[in-house]
């Protein structure tokens, strides 16, 4: 009987080859993200409610002191009027 070789001697070889053949290559998926408007909206609403609460309180005496100042109408001039254009033309940046 004669036994006659059908294959390499290392069957690992074989396997190694096999192995090589069949590996599929694939990229990396990337991660994304996307903000609704509505997210947008509510992330804006909370940080003016935060500069809001962070702002400093009304100050009672002072709103008081201005109220007695307005009475007297010798109080309203040109020059009062003028000051106060001028403070809110600053405030809206105008």
């Amino acid at each position: 009987m004669s036994i006659e070789r059908l294959g390499p001697l290392d069957p690992i070889s074989t396997y190694n080859k096999n192995q090589k053949q069949n590996k599929v290559e694939s990229k990396p998926a990337r991660d994304s993200i996307s903000v609704s408007n509505e997210a947008k909206t509510k992330a804006e609403m909370l940080k003016l409610n935060e500069e809001v609460q962070s702002a400093s309180d009304v100050r009672e005496e002072r709103i008081a002191e201005v109220r007695e100042k307005l009475k007297d109408p010798s109080y309203i001039n040109d020059a009062v009027l003028n000051n106060v254009a001028d403070k809110l033309m600053d405030l809206f940046g105008l």
